[in-house]
């Protein structure tokens, strides 16, 4: 399945290295694409995503670099064909490049946050519900 990963969805994944979330992460049936925008989210976010995981900043920054080989970045260029519709249909404007990458690539998006689901043109999963399609996420 190719999905868009939301900044969400890692940053629980960083907070919890030992859950269901970062183990999804890895598996091999579920292809990640992401924009340039979740790298700059995580470096903006990392010593507070180090505090709540009780890690420091250093740990955060090599299981980054460990889930980024699992995700392909996609430039900032590629998104510009889709960019004013995905700011029209996007619930929160600062989620508009996921939405902008999903409409390219016509999949759906992986995020934990409520308030995308508003919409009705793109199909948001949360961690649940990809627990509920790949039961056995454990490596």
């Amino acid at each position: 399945m190719k999905l868009v990963v939301d900044a969400n969805i890692i940053i629980s994944a960083l907070i919890a290295t030992n859950g269901d979330t970062y183990d999804l992460l890895f598996r091999k049936d579920l292809e990640l694409f992401a924009p340039q925008l979740l790298k700059h989210e995580i470096s903006k976010h990392e010593n507070l995503i180090a505090e709540k995981a009780g890690l420091e900043t250093q740990d955060i920054k090599e299981f980054f670099n460990v889930i980024s080989k699992e995700i392909r970045f996609v430039p900032d260029s590629m998104l510009e064909e889709h960019k004013f519709f995905a700011r029209e249909i996007s619930p929160d404007e600062n989620d508009s490049e996921y939405f902008s990458l999903s409409l390219k690539l016509k999949c759906g998006i992986w995020s934990n946050d409520k308030k995308l689901k508003e919409q009705s043109l793109i199909k948001i999963y949360n961690t649940a519900e990809l627990l509920n399609i790949f039961p056995y996420s454990r490596r």
